[in-house]
């Protein structure tokens, strides 16, 4: 039987619990109906005992106790080599789980070998990235890296970490590690001892994980170029599953960055969801849903097996997983059987929807699953950025570096988004402290640190507003631009809801990723008839903008998932929606074409300086900053002082905005402390800005 799967099942009286290939003591079912859901939607209540099977598909790598795990690991493999590590990662834990006695805690001894080897950035640049290459190029059972954001959690299963075969020619007994693996796996002539006293359940927790929503084409380009090169080279795979013709492999190029900073779409490598869809078992009567936040979306989705701690990581961040890849076709078979014995058990029994079991477990060619051996929470996508500003010496001066020319950077940036502002440079300085704010703190429900602007006096034709948006995707690592007319508000799905039917999490336009800069074109709004779900959408939107919140729909309930999401509104008058700041655009330009101005300044701008905003931005979202005793003394001073000589010039939400704005004044000049200067620039700043207001008021007879 080499060439076919030998399954096993455990009959009725004697079932477990088996996600995939998952096993869990029927006695386990009660104390994890107790648990508590943890993060909203990240668990679900397990389902009712079914059939365990297990396929034992290829031969494990076996290595004799007198060799070291190294020695043996390096003289077993005949394909071994400098990326051994990379094409073969069960081959090394397998040669640890061998030297268990010798070496102790073998799962610590697997994590601890994995971060050696991706410490420095061409170690983990080397592992081929699931973003960049199709699932069809990629070695089964390699490793991959996925950079991703948790849309959602599923139930910790329970599975079997070590399990006993027998050799049913000798009787010998051999025990086999069933971690980082979805299937058992064993010689032909050997049965799994399902009885055995020296079987190990361990448990794992499932993260339901997309691309990272809205992530700007210049992202995905910047780490293309810097991986793709060598991770096609690091797995020699020919695909076998999947073909492509050949013109679609001439469009697509290792780095073709032609479009990187124009107005089109960049080509570039992308998962063929389309041709994978096609090739789903024929009992699927119709695609999975990927789940994707924001339509039109494009790249894989995948199934994260999180071995351990999965309590530090919560819905919508974004992580790297670093781990092995899993696409056995054996998975889909395991899915399909489940539906058939799922009809032949009581109801009683069958406590897994149709729905919930596809939903949960969707064909391994279209959702793959990644085994995780590393797990990082990444501050940031910004690829031009260390992964983090403490601790390494190469971060450190990269710091150090950009903040010494911050000035000169500033000055350029404010020159290029003044001619994107049609000149108006007092709109751009404001845009500039709207791009580089963020929530650094919350106090009870207020969040810091946010800075939602409304820029108003914007043509009605909308034309304007996305080609904004389109100046700013060159510069910020995820946007999203939303029209909002009525069609749009009365037929998206803003928030994120629980399907109890597929229990999972269904995803909404505001199931945003930290750092992600939404542009809410208000120009495109006419008169019209909210409908509820309308009503609902604006709700939402205010509650983002007020408090950076989105209460998700649980049906009998909501749960508030705090965001950080920079929003920019564009409006003709004063927006509906509530705002930090409004800032009235007066044009000292109008292009006639105003498609081909936006597209020349940005041909104009040369990729080198595009980076450099990119690198601006995300760097002083990051930095820290203080006011010291003598500078909130003279604030305190300043504010008594100006009550005193006019009551009606300031109140307490004009100092707040006051702070705000001088805060973010400070660090978009690279300064870490507030000083007199700076307050005293924020002022001028705030009171050019009410200048136009008043104007405009005399002007018309009316505010705007």
């Amino acid at each position: 039987m080499s060439g076919l799967a030998m399954r096993v099942v455990l009959e009725a009286p004697r079932r477990v619990y088996q996600p995939q290939y998952g096993c869990q003591p029927s006695d386990f079912r009660q104390s994890l109906r107790k648990r508590q859901p943890k993060h909203g939607p990240c668990f679900r209540q397990p389902a009712r005992a079914r059939c365990f099977r297990l396929y034992p598909l290829r031969n494990d790598v076996l290595f004799p106790p007198s060799l070291s795990w190294l020695n043996a690991l390096l003289g077993s493999c005949a394909m071994a080599g400098v990326e051994d590590w990379i094409s073969a990662p069960l081959a090394v834990v397998q040669g640890l789980f061998s030297q268990r006695q010798a070496n102790g805690d073998w799962e610590k001894n697997v994590t601890d070998y994995f971060h050696d080897k991706l410490q420095g950035n061409r170690s983990a640049a080397s592992v081929p990235c699931l973003n960049d290459v199709p699932l069809h190029y990629l070695k089964p059972n390699s490793l991959v890296r996925f950079r991703c954001m948790v849309q959602d959690m599923f139930d910790p299963e329970f599975y079997m970490g070590v399990y006993e075969t027998v050799d049913t020619n000798t009787s010998a007994r051999v025990l086999h590690f069933g971690k980082y693996r979805d299937l058992a796996e064993s010689l032909p002539q050997q049965e799994v001892d399902l009885d055995s006293r020296r079987n190990v359940t361990c448990e794992r927790q499932t993260f339901y994980c997309v691309p990272v929503p809205g992530e700007s084409p210049w992202v995905k380009d910047a780490y293309t170029c810097s991986s793709q090169a060598r991770a096609c080279a690091s797995t020699s795979y020919t695909p076998s599953r999947q073909k492509r013709s050949y013109e679609e492999d001439e469009d697509v190029g290792p780095c073709d960055t032609r479009t990187s900073h124009g107005l089109g779409e960049p080509k570039r490598l992308e998962t063929e969801a389309a041709g994978l869809q096609q090739n789903q078992p024929s009992s699927c009567s119709s695609a999975p849903d990927l789940n994707f936040p924001l339509p039109g979306e494009k790249g894989p989705a995948c199934l994260i097996k999180v071995y351990e701690g999965w309590d530090s990581f919560k819905v919508n961040d974004i992580i790297e997983v670093y781990g092995i890849l899993s696409v056995d076709p054996a998975l889909s078979a395991v899915n399909e059987d489940r539906d058939a014995v799922s009809a032949l058990l009581d109801p009683s029994d069958n406590m897994e929807t149709l729905e919930e079991q596809r939903a949960h477990c969707p064909p391994a060619s279209l959702v793959p699953r990644i085994h995780s051996v590393v797990t990082w929470k990444l501050q940031h996508n910004n690829p031009l950025l260390p992964g983090t500003l403490q601790g390494t010496e190469e971060s450190k001066l990269f710091v150090s570096n950009l903040l010494c020319e911050v000035s000169a950077v500033r000055a350029e940036l404010l020159g290029f988004l003044s001619h994107a502002l049609l000149g108006d440079s007092l709109a751009a300085e404001y845009l500039i402290i709207h791009l580089i704010s963020t929530v650094y703190a919350r106090r009870d429900v207020l969040p810091l640190g946010k800075f939602t602007l409304n820029l108003s006096g914007c043509p009605r034709n909308g034309i304007f507003s996305e080609l904004l948006y389109r100046i700013l995707q060159q510069i910020v690592p995820a946007a999203h631009y939303l029209p909002m007319t009525i069609e749009n508000m009365n037929k998206l799905r803003f928030i994120p809801h629980k399907d109890y039917n597929a229990n999972r999490l269904r995803s909404g336009l505001l199931q945003l990723s930290a750092h992600t800069s939404l542009l809410l074109d208000e120009t495109l709004l006419e008169q019209g008839q909210l409908d509820t779900a309308g009503v609902h959408n604006v709700t939402a939107l205010g509650n983002l903008i007020t408090w950076q919140k989105v209460d998700y729909d649980f049906s009998y309930h909501r749960m508030e998932f705090p965001c950080n999401i920079n929003v920019l509104v564009t409006s003709e008058g004063r927006s509906l929606l509530p705002s930090d700041c409004r800032v009235h655009l007066q044009p000292q330009m109008t292009p006639p074409n105003l498609e081909q101005y936006m597209g020349a300044l940005l041909s104009a701008s040369l990729p080198s300086l595009l980076n450099k905003f990119r690198s601006y931005i995300g760097l002083l979202r990051l930095l820290d900053y203080s006011i010291s005793d003598e500078i909130t003394k003279a604030v305190e001073d300043d504010f008594v002082e100006m009550r005193k000589n006019d009551p009606q010039s300031i109140s307490a939400d004009d100092l707040h905005r006051l702070l705000v704005v001088s805060r973010l004044l400070s660090l978009s000049s690279g300064q870490t402390t507030l000083s007199r200067e700076m307050w005293l620039r924020a002022k001028q700043l705030e009171q050019q800005r009410k200048s136009r207001f008043r104007e405009q008021k005399h002007v018309n007879g009316n505010e705007l």
